[in-house]
């Protein structure tokens, strides 16, 4: 699916980056700030959410940039208070206002299994869906897709799915490597992103991570954003700081060798995946 080597292809033809910045816990003018130092930085995948309350600094950052708004890459993702069709199309119209853009290049359903919708949460995904399709042949949307989503939500959902999700963005990190959602996706030529690449920051403390980082000449978030790419995921690091922010945009991935890379499939000692049906939101 890798388009060039700065970017890979979705199912319909588009193109995202391969590294996007995250802005997850990110308020206010540190948003604002995080934001506008990465585009400048040279970033062009920006990934937001309603529910992260930033996605006004998100859009202010991106004008405010002189970056040209089709040179970007901008994702949102619809929250779990849109539970019906119209819902789902207010949502994003409250997003594009939001952020004061026209179009969006990917649109996520967050999560698969809101509690108010436990009961029935295949019928409201097939509903949000059906918004979403119809956002996305309208040109409101480049491409669609879910998050957070694991095998039987997605089963259930391409049960109905006129347009098949583009995208599946979940948690994956050195030691998180969810391999039975990831096998369903890539059969089913969905892309993968990774959010919290670096998991909480387990991977700054692996004695054994910091120590094949030193054997690599790379630090260990080049490691883990080397892992994500060589398995053909999108990783999604997010980071406050400047140094960071640019060492994070890595030019030339670190080469693993298939020993290397299973041993960080199954790196120990850093936490789990969240299970989208035991959320309290």
């Amino acid at each position: 699916m890798i388009a060039n080597r700065d970017r890979r292809q979705l199912a319909n033809g588009n193109t995202i980056p391969v590294i996007g910045l995250g802005t997850w816990k990110s308020e206010g003018e540190e948003a604002y700030q995080t934001v506008y130092s990465a585009i400048k930085l040279g970033y062009e995948h920006i990934d937001t959410a309603s529910v992260y309350g930033n996605e006004v600094e998100v859009g202010q950052a991106i004008h405010d940039s002189g970056k040209e708004r089709s040179k970007l890459f901008v994702t949102s993702k619809l929250w779990n208070d849109a539970v019906t069709y119209q819902g789902a199309i207010e949502a994003l119209e409250n997003s594009l206002s939001r952020l004061k853009m026209d179009y969006l290049d990917l649109y996520l359903i967050h999560w698969p299994n809101p509690v108010a919708v436990r009961e029935n949460w295949q019928e409201r995904n097939a509903e949000v869906w059906r918004a979403m399709e119809d956002l996305y042949k309208a040109g409101k949307v480049r491409a669609i897709g879910v998050s957070n989503f694991m095998p039987h939500h997605l089963r259930s959902l391409l049960e109905s799915a006129k347009v098949k999700p583009m995208v599946n963005q979940i948690k994956l990190a050195p030691g998180i490597y969810q391999e039975e959602i990831v096998k369903l996706c890539q059969k089913e030529g969905i892309l993968i992103e990774a959010y919290s690449p670096f998991g909480h920051g387990e991977v700054f403390k692996q004695e054994d991570l910091l120590d094949l980082s030193k054997k690599k000449a790379a630090t260990p978030a080049q490691i883990a954003l080397s892992w994500s790419l060589q398995h053909g995921f999108i990783p999604l690091p997010k980071s406050v700081h400047s140094e960071r922010l640019k060492s994070n945009l890595i030019k030339e991935v670190i080469s693993l060798t298939d020993e290397e890379m299973n041993f960080l499939d199954h790196l120990p000692d850093m936490g789990d995946a969240p299970n989208p049906d035991e959320k309290n939101y």
